[in-house]
């Protein structure tokens, strides 16, 4: 398994080695005392899998305390772009983003620790898989717009296929208020 650091604190990207064959491959998507020595010291809690048409993007999602989660993503088939916000007031990439391109065929990975917002977008039809360090709780889901001017993130797909509950998310600005 290969780690590499982004610049955001904690926000880790992972490839796990792939052994393939003529028979086709196996490699292992999750293994703890790997992640542990990477720094992520998490307990995972809740397993969570989505299928998203091409075009469909969803987010910037997040949980307030003391629900919030972190999450280990990858894509099952296709490829996303993942796009994660961070919106740790300590931080020093506070407001910054990391955009990251998940793909089935790269079985690759992202540790998304608490604190981040966190969307995709499908550039192709995609199951996208994630494990989370808590568990899902309506009262304290929140989140970003995905077209806030002022993140202004290329998502890389025209004209996307997003849900009304997410076009009703606050912008940047109204999200730091609540805050």
């Amino acid at each position: 398994m290969e780690i590499k650091n982004t610049g955001f604190d904690g926000l880790i990207e992972i490839y796990p080695q792939s052994f393939e064959d003529e028979r086709g491959f196996f490699f292992e998507s999750f293994r703890a005392d790997k992640l542990k020595a990477a720094g992520i010291q998490e307990d995972f809690v809740q397993d969570n899998q989505s299928f998203s048409k091409k075009g469909v993007l969803r987010g910037l999602h997040l949980q307030h305390a003391p629900f919030a989660q972190g999450k280990l993503v990858r894509v099952i088939t296709g490829r996303a772009l993942d796009v994660v916000v961070d919106l740790r007031k300590e931080s020093t990439t506070y407001g910054k983003i990391y955009k990251y391109l998940l793909e089935s065929t790269k079985n690759n990975m992202l540790y998304v620790p608490e604190g981040f917002a966190h969307g995709f977008v499908a550039l192709e039809d995609t199951i996208f898989f994630y494990k989370c360090t808590n568990v899902y709780d309506k009262a304290s889901e929140s989140g970003i717009l995905y077209n806030d001017a002022e993140l202004a993130i290329d998502w890389e797909v025209k004209n996307p296929i997003v849900s009304d509950k997410d076009l009703l998310l606050p912008t940047m600005e109204t999200f730091e208020k609540m805050s």
